[in-house]
């Protein structure tokens, strides 16, 4: 069967982490800040109708307009791979992303800003590149799709509202009576909503096909052409929950059907994974969530419904989270499910059975099925950024081979105990380690909390190995990829368990003999930033830190962020629970247990971890004579986005910890 032949060749290529130390060696040149602008990011791929070419979005950070843009390529997939991958648009003023197919195979659709505006719609072109045409002019824009099988119609998720489309000098007040009244990215919410519409692909008219005080998002077409399912959200006393649910609904009349039961979080649109259709249309495929007050401590599960009879099932419930699950045409169910460092990609067969069709120590972002069941998998591991394979191991694209040029030191595995625990992580060394002697400590602290260090390429840590630090990647209690009570043991009690497993490691690395003990330094964003907050209030041997997009007084955050559900959740009122809010503000409330210089930074426009956190926290240490700065990222989110703001930030981290720690040797 093909999906045995697969699975074989997958883990036939899976690469061996430690392979790469040898070619280290002998690779002469280091990791330079420059490498950000070589540094290629492949994304989103698409099979065409023929499963012989696959479509792609390839991302890069340009130095002359300081903008990330982003170009469509394709690449053939066939077994002796007839032809390099082929840029299908060039456009460094604007960006081109999202490619699909048409049903005949000759038309490509995707999404892009061209435009004095800037406003993204849907375009189109020829399959082989040319002849870019707008087909949608939406006001506001529009932000997902996807295509009917007969090629003639997309459903498109399009912003409507009084302020949408609005150019004016001086626009109206914002006027919201909404209990989650902000989120990052979108700023301060309103009477705005997120629709669907029907536009027909010929003519580029448009007509909304859902309505009401709901936002919809991830819209997939079922194969008959009749129905198209959704995530949608009620608002008013709703919006204090996280009840997302799934609805189909049907494409020429009729009002939509609620698919999901369960009361909690079905297919949330922070998940990024649309509803699959399994091949008959009888089926809805999803990801559900666990109980609303475990929030993002609970691992998605696959949830099925039969349109029928509409019992909903879950076919294999593991104690992992699932990614993008798409039902493949013999019926089976395809998706990423996270492991401990690693996300393998799997098949799941009509009794839930699991087979691992990848193996190792690697990371898989995402993959594409083609209509006669090809897979292509977008796939990293420590030594290169991610790029495509073919089901057989062959590497499609390869948009990064300047990185084989690179000195890359050694990447070691590290496993230690921390209390009750074991605790997981490894450790990237500097190129030319020397075993007989210690080097100076960069801790990186992975956000989330509810996230993990995996084995995929990092620049960052690749940069900091070049400047001459070994460079500790811990996943303490809190992180994902080993289950549900391993995440969930730092809940409502943040800084302390997650705490003293970093400590551990730091333990660990210097009983090895790797770690300075004089030069210890810790770095993280978001949560990484608050949990580098809690590290230099609880550890003394930290001698440098630099905390991004980080809070240690949560109360200051309380109605300032986006996480208004989370904390209630979690923490309960400041008011009714204040001992647990005041507990996890310590290091704000004693900062007399802070003597590490630290770095703090922020983004202005960032409503997921304000500035005022940074901000906060630099005032606490300049006042106490601690050594102490503060950067402030203009117009950025939580995210950054300007090229030139990830060198400064980079450059700035490895200068901070040259000030502090001594000038590692290069």
């Amino acid at each position: 069967m093909a999906c045995r032949k697969g699975a074989a060749a997958w883990l036939l290529a899976a690469p061996l982490i430690l392979s790469v130390a040898s070619a280290a060696t002998a690779a002469a040149t280091p990791f330079t800040l420059d490498d950000y602008y070589l540094l290629e990011t492949v994304s989103e791929p698409a099979f065409s109708p023929a499963g012989d070419r696959v479509a792609y979005t390839l991302s890069r950070n340009d130095r002359k307009s300081d903008k990330a843009t982003s170009d469509l390529w394709s690449v053939p997939y066939g077994a002796k791979r007839d032809g390099q991958p082929r840029q299908l648009t060039r456009t460094p003023k604007s960006s081109e992303w999202l490619p699909r197919f048409s049903a005949d195979g000759k038309t490509l659709y995707f999404l892009g800003n061209a435009g004095k505006d800037e406003i993204t719609q849907l375009w189109r072109m020829s399959a082989q590149g040319g002849g870019a045409r707008k087909v949608t002019s939406i006001p506001g824009g529009i932000s997902d799709y996807d295509l009917s099988p007969d090629g003639s119609s997309a459903v498109v998720v399009a912003e409507v509202g009084l302020r949408v489309g609005s150019d004016a000098e001086n626009p109206p007040p914002i006027e919201t009576e909404r209990f989650l009244f902000k989120r990052d990215g979108a700023g301060y919410l309103d009477d705005r909503t997120q629709q669907l519409f029907i536009v027909d692909l010929r003519g580029g008219k448009a007509r909304q096909l859902t309505s009401g005080e709901r936002d919809h998002w991830s819209p997939a077409w079922s194969p008959d052409g009749k129905l198209v399912a959704y995530s949608a959200k009620d608002r008013g006393d709703t919006d204090r929950d996280s009840n997302y649910e799934v609805f189909v609904q049907p494409v020429d009349a009729g009002s939509p059907r609620k698919i999901s039961k369960f009361i909690g979080a079905d297919n949330d649109p922070d998940w990024a994974a649309r509803p699959s259709w399994s091949p008959d249309s009888r089926r809805l495929l999803w990801l559900e969530g666990g109980e609303d007050k475990w929030i993002y401590y609970a691992a998605p599960q696959l949830a099925v419904a039969d349109l029928a009879t509409g019992e909903v099932t879950h076919p294999a419930q593991l104690d992992r989270w699932f990614y993008y699950p798409k039902f493949a045409p013999d019926g089976s169910i395809l998706a990423l499910i996270e492991q401990d460092r690693d996300t393998w990609l799997a098949r799941i067969d009509t009794t839930g059975k699991v087979e691992y069709l990848t193996s190792g120590k690697r990371f898989a972002y995402d993959f594409a099925i083609a209509r006669d069941g090809k897979v292509v998998l977008l796939d990293t591991d420590v030594s290169r950024p991610a790029e495509l394979f073919a089901e057989d191991g062959r590497q499609l694209t390869d948009h990064n081979a300047w990185v084989a040029d690179r000195a890359q030191g050694e990447v070691q595995d590290v496993s230690f105990q921390s209390g009750d625990a074991e605790i997981h992580g490894y450790v990237t060394l500097p190129p030319g380690f020397d075993a007989a002697k210690r080097y100076p400590l960069v801790t990186d602290i992975h956000g989330g909390p509810v996230y993990q260090h995996s084995h995929e390429f990092n620049i960052e840590s690749r940069l900091y190995a070049a400047a001459g630090y070994a460079v500790l990647a811990v996943n303490p209690r809190g992180s994902s990829g080993r289950g549900f009570d391993f995440s969930r043991a730092i809940y409502a009690d943040w800084g302390n368990l997650d705490a003293q497993d970093i400590s551990a490691g730091i333990t660990h690395l210097i009983d090895g003999g790797i770690a300075d003990p004089q030069r210890i330094g810790v770095v993280g964003w978001s949560y990484g930033g608050i949990l580098t907050d809690y590290m230099i209030a609880s550890d003394q041997r930290i001698r440098a830190a630099i905390s991004g997009a980080g809070v240690a007084n949560v109360l200051a955050t309380f109605g300032v962020d986006q996480y208004v559900r989370e904390y209630l959740n979690e923490l309960g009122t400041p008011w009714e629970n204040f001992e647990t809010w005041k507990k996890l503000a310590f290091p704000f409330l004693h900062p007399e247990r802070i003597t590490a210089p630290t770095l703090f930074q922020c983004a202005d426009a960032d409503d997921n971890v304000p500035c005022v956190g940074a901000e906060q926290m630099y005032q606490v240490l300049m006042t106490r004579g601690v050594p102490t700065k503060l950067v402030v990222y203009p117009g950025q989110n939580h995210g950054l986005t300007v090229p030139s703001y990830l060198l400064h930030r980079m450059r700035g981290n490895i200068a901070w910890f040259d000030r502090w720690l001594g000038a590692a040797t290069r």
